[in-house]
C-alpha cells in the first residue's frame, strides 16, 4: 500500500474545507472529518497545515484533538471499512468465525488491519446497536444481518470483483 506523502497531498483541497468553515478553530472536529473523507484517514502533514492556518490552533492542537477521538484514524484505511462486532450478542452467535473468514479472505496477518492493495479495512468494535441481527458487521455504511462465514465470504467477493481485484 502507498502511503500519502508530502508531495502527493493536494493542500488546495485542504484550503477549500478549511474555506468551507471559514476558517473558524470552532469547527476543528468538521474539518478533521472531511480531510479524512477526502485522504481516507488525517496525514501529519495535513494536520500540521491545519494548525498552522487557522488562528488560535497550533499543530500539536490539531494532532491532540485527532488522537483524543476514536473516529480519527492517522493510518490509512481502506475503501472499503468493514467493521465486525464482537458484542456479547454477536459473539454468541458467531462473529468470531466471520472475523475469521474475513481476515483470512483479505490475507490479514497478525495485527494488520488493511489489506495490501489498500481496498479493505478491518476492525473489530464492541458494538453496533443492532444486537437483535446478530453476528452483525457494517462495511463502509451497510449493515449485514446475522452474518456467516460464507455470507461475508460472498460478499467480499463480489466486491473485489466490482473493484477488478484478486486478492
Amino acid at each position: 500500500m502507498t502511503e500519502t506523502t508530502k508531495e502527493s497531498i493536494d493542500f488546495k483541497v485542504i484550503d477549500d474545507i478549511l474555506k468551507s468553515f471559514e476558517y473558524k478553530k470552532s469547527y476543528l472536529i468538521a474539518m478533521l472529518q472531511k480531510v479524512q473523507e477526502v485522504f481516507r484517514y488525517l496525514p501529519e502533514e495535513a494536520m500540521t497545515y491545519i494548525g498552522e492556518h487557522i488562528d488560535g490552533l497550533s499543530p500539536a492542537t490539531v494532532y491532540g484533538v485527532a488522537t483524543f477521538y476514536a473516529q480519527f484514524s492517522l493510518e490509512p484505511k481502506g475503501k472499503y471499512e468493514i467493521k465486525v462486532c464482537d458484542g456479547t450478542a454477536c459473539h454468541v452467535r458467531g462473529s468470531m468465525p466471520v472475523l475469521n473468514a474475513i481476515r483470512n479472505k483479505l490475507k490479514l496477518k497478525e495485527g494488520q488491519t488493511t489489506c495490501e492493495n489498500g481496498l479493505f479495512s478491518l476492525e473489530i468494535v464492541s458494538c453496533l446497536g443492532a444486537c437483535g441481527l446478530a453476528p452483525v458487521c457494517v462495511i463502509n455504511d451497510k449493515v449485514y444481518p446475522q452474518m456467516t462465514s460464507d455470507a461475508i465470504s460472498t460478499i467480499l467477493d463480489t466486491l473485489m470483483k466490482e473493484e477488478g481485484v484478486n486478492i
